[in-house]
């Protein structure tokens, strides 16, 4: 698993670190709310533990951020507070579990994989976009080009996939801000542009046949 643990405390940080890479897990760590949403912003992981009481953004808000956003990573809540209400603020904010202070890192450790189990379960329920020979899974996040794994950012994923989902239609680089991005950008920037190359660089330029074409004055579509 690509683990993302959001703590700001060393000691406990430290113990769920060692505990969960000698479990053979790709361990990335954060100290605080800010950086926790930049990271799973531009990363992909698997399941995210997170602390609720953290020095910027609370570990509430964070979640709250991310299912607005459509960000559904498995998301299992770390706190001291303990109270049923807190309980039930904590998983109606959008978190998938929820362990209260001090725990045996056993317990977290299963809960954990409970999360990953039940969020590979949801893969089977296939969402893949077949384009020529590359493979958009939209429930795995994963791409595949002629069998050949193709690693993108969690940006460079979502617009990938919205090109997938509209193939053989041209989409306007204000469509893709506003279904990509889900924020109001100064309509002249160029960030658009930019990701298409990134994609390019990753998804058309190691393969013989191009699939994402630029029509002047129009978008962007992707076809074989």
């Amino acid at each position: 698993m690509k683990l993302l643990i959001v703590e700001d405390e060393p000691n406990l940080l430290s113990i769920l670190r060692k505990g969960f890479a000698e479990n053979n897990n790709e361990v990335s760590v954060a100290l605080d709310g800010k950086t926790a949403l930049e990271m799973i912003h531009n990363y992909n992981f698997d399941v995210v533990v997170l602390d609720v009481m953290l020095p910027d953004i609370n570990g509430i808000e964070i979640c709250r951020r991310l299912r607005a956003s459509k960000n559904f990573v498995p998301i299992l809540l770390l706190t001291a507070l303990g109270t049923s209400e807190n309980i039930v603020t904590g998983l109606n904010s959008g978190a998938d579990d929820y362990l209260v202070k001090p725990f045996k890192f056993g317990e977290l450790d299963a809960r954990v994989n409970a999360l990953h189990r039940r969020a590979h379960q949801e893969t089977d329920k296939i969402d893949v976009i077949t384009i020529g020979d590359l493979e958009i899974n939209g429930r795995a996040k994963t791409v595949k080009r002629d069998g050949e794994s193709i690693i993108l950012t969690a940006k460079e994923f979502k617009l990938l996939y919205y090109l997938g989902k509209n193939a053989g239609r041209i989409v306007s680089r204000d469509q893709i801000l506003d279904n990509v991005w889900d924020i109001n950008f100064d309509m002249n920037t160029n960030v658009v542009d930019v990701y298409i190359t990134y994609l390019r660089k990753k998804v058309d330029k190691p393969f013989k046949t191009k699939l994402i074409h630029t029509m002047k004055g129009l978008g962007y579509v992707i076809k074989p």
